[in-house]
């Protein structure tokens, strides 16, 4: 490709016109006379061509950086490496300070490009250019390579420095200093890509606003209208039917073939107090990988007994999975029908479990139950989804909800039609991460949770969830986000970490049955994740950080927000009492809201060694 670059000729001299003509021009005019007739033409120009060279400088545009975006994608990598909630290896730092960066470069150029495109800012810019030297102006991008290398160095080092104290708080492994510095490269790599992406997208609409000028003679700005328009709806339906749509499709096939599998050493139940068996409404095979091993394991009937101090029973689990029905009413129906097969309305509590992702129970929420109770009890769970639990928190809440919804209902109708004189058994509700969404959607208030409910223990609830952003809301004035007090705690009551087991005796004020308990963890970011990171500080990095989070952690505007989604994928990467990780909660929590009559905290202590396998 040649370079065409037009040069004037000397102003001296006198051009010779094109093709040989001659061209007669009019005799100076004597000063201070009007000039008449039409005015000289100015010097002719000509054309010199330059061979094809390797830095052509069309082809270097897409290489060129600009240096307000370079500022600011630089002070966004740095503060990305400042601590948030979960402890971060290299590369997912890497992956943090990449993402943003990235957009700190947006803004910067997206800014320069307003100033460049307004009055005041070209005049501003003007006084700039004024202001600064102009040997300083040519050093300007010597100067800030120097200053942005130096200013990720010493944030390296720093938040190398802030994760092994972050690690050493919540008991893992600290990372190298050595090692960390490998978040540098990959942070520019991961930066690169979407920086690639975006100019792509623009070439796209300049080659487009160029293409409609020229074939139907619409002015500039209609044409960039036409343009932007028009891109962005073939940008939006590619990213939904082929991106997103695809991505979802080619996801859910992967993870149902899983679904499909079997974990080792689990084999069929043969007992009729479990879903699944050979006397069965759901057969063995539709349960998915989650629903057959939970319907298949449990505790022996003696580990029952020794941790409830009372004779065992054979405890009821009941699991409909995704393809034992074709649509979520008919699961929840049929889960209804297999309670009523196994017995369970004869027990002394049901307990209506909402799923996360996959359909998975989590051990001890069944173990610690059934500890409790003895075996005297049912449990009944249903799968509406194929996918873990972070891509189910992403793109299945709607159907959590629908699945916790509708089982709920089912279960409480069944119970209320018992008749009048019969004993029945307590309703309580039990639900984790984006199950207990999918719970909180069958009630419309706090009010009626207590009406149609014998407790609620909700775990690790999301940021979205209704009921739960309603009640810290309105929390009693001084009490602190990651620990808040509702109404002295007469009703509903936040606790995690070590503070559950003390749950029942504090606040001071009595708790009203029915009880309802949320755990949460400060350093869990299923909690505390949320669009607004984007542009708001939220309360929980105004106030005293937790237990388990930095005192260093501070917002920024869309940097945080990106740590803490990056923290999602990492949540449960923690020891118990941390992050995403509750196991060893649950047996406090099911003794706040569902113990039975008399049971005292020696209890407890005793069930919990005997799950331990101390005794």
């Amino acid at each position: 490709m040649s370079e065409t670059r037009v040069e004037r000729d000397d102003p001296g001299s006198t051009p010779e016109p094109a093709g040989g003509d001659t061209t007669t021009t009019d005799p100076p005019t004597p000063a201070g006379a009007p000039v008449q007739g039409p005015r000289p033409r100015p010097p002719a120009a000509h054309v010199v061509h330059r061979g094809p060279g390797p830095l052509d400088r069309r082809g270097l545009r897409w290489l060129r950086v600009d240096a307000l975006g370079f500022t600011l994608a630089v002070a966004a990598g740095a503060l990305s490496m400042t601590p948030s909630l979960i402890p971060r290896t290299w590369w997912v730092q890497g992956l943090a300070t990449g993402l943003s960066a990235a957009v700190g470069y947006g803004i910067g150029t997206s800014i320069w490009f307003l100033l460049r495109r307004t009055h005041h800012g070209v005049r501003l810019i003007a006084h700039a250019r004024g202001w600064i030297p102009r040997r300083v102006r040519q050093s300007a991008w010597p100067i800030l390579l120097v200053a942005a290398a130096v200013v990720v160095l010493v944030m390296l080092i720093a938040g190398a420095r802030w994760q092994r104290e972050l690690a050493g708080l919540v008991g893992i492994e600290p990372p190298g200093y050595l090692g960390y510095l490998r978040a540098a490269p990959t942070g520019v790599a991961v930066a690169a890509v979407p920086v690639a992406v975006l100019r792509m997208v623009r070439h796209a609409d300049h080659v487009l606003v160029r293409g409609l000028r020229r074939f139907t003679r619409l002015p500039r700005r209609i044409a960039t209208v036409v343009a932007v328009v028009v891109l962005g709806v073939v940008i939006a339906a590619v990213a939904n039917n082929v991106v997103l749509a695809g991505t979802l499709a080619v996801v859910d096939q992967a993870f149902g073939g899983v679904n499909d599998q079997t974990y080792p050493g689990v084999t069929q139940p043969q007992r009729p107090t479990r879903s699944g068996s050979p006397t069965s409404l759901t057969p063995w095979a539709t349960l998915g990988k989650e629903g057959r091993r939970f319907v298949a394991v449990g505790r022996d009937p003696a580990d029952l007994s020794a941790a409830s101090g009372r004779p065992a029973v054979d405890p009821v689990r009941a699991y409909v999975g995704l393809e034992s029905a074709p649509d979520p009413q008919a699961r929840a129906d049929l889960a209804v029908a297999e309670l009523d097969r196994e017995g369970a309305f004869s027990r002394q509590v049901v307990a209506v479990v909402t799923t996360t992702g996959t359909g998975w129970v989590d051990d001890p929420v069944a173990d610690s139950l059934e500890a409790i109770w003895g075996g005297d009890s049912a449990i009944v769970a249903t799968q509406y989804s194929y996918l873990p639990s972070w891509l189910s928190f992403l793109f299945d809440g709607s159907r959590a909800e629908e699945a916790g919804r509708l089982l709920i209902d089912a279960v409480h109708a069944r119970i209320e039609a018992i008749p009048p004189g019969q004993p029945r058994p307590k309703m309580i509700v039990f639900g984790e991460s984006l199950g207990s969404q999918g719970s909180e959607a069958a009630f419309s208030s706090l009010a009626d949770v207590r009406a149609n409910t014998d407790g609620v223990l909700w775990v690790g609830p999301p940021n979205t969830n209704r009921l739960w952003s309603q009640l810290v809301a309105r929390r009693d004035p001084g009490s602190p986000e990651i620990r808040p007090t509702y109404s002295d705690g007469l009703v509903v009551r936040f606790t995690g970490g070590d503070a559950t087991r003390t749950v029942a005796r504090t606040p001071a004020t009595p708790w009203i049955a029915p009880h309802v308990l949320y755990l949460q963890h400060p350093s869990d970011p299923v909690v505390w994740w949320s669009p607004d990171l984007l542009w708001s500080r939220p309360d929980w990095l105004v106030e005293p950080r937790g237990y388990d989070v930095l005192g260093a952690m501070s917002w920024y505007p869309v940097v945080t927000f990106w740590q803490v989604s990056i923290d999602l994928m990492n949540s449960v990467g923690v020891p118990p009492g941390h992050g995403h990780v509750y196991q060893g909660e649950i047996l406090d929590g099911w003794a706040s809201i569902a113990a039975p009559p008399g049971w005292t905290s020696a209890d407890t202590e005793r069930a919990r060694h005997v799950l331990a396998g101390d005794g």
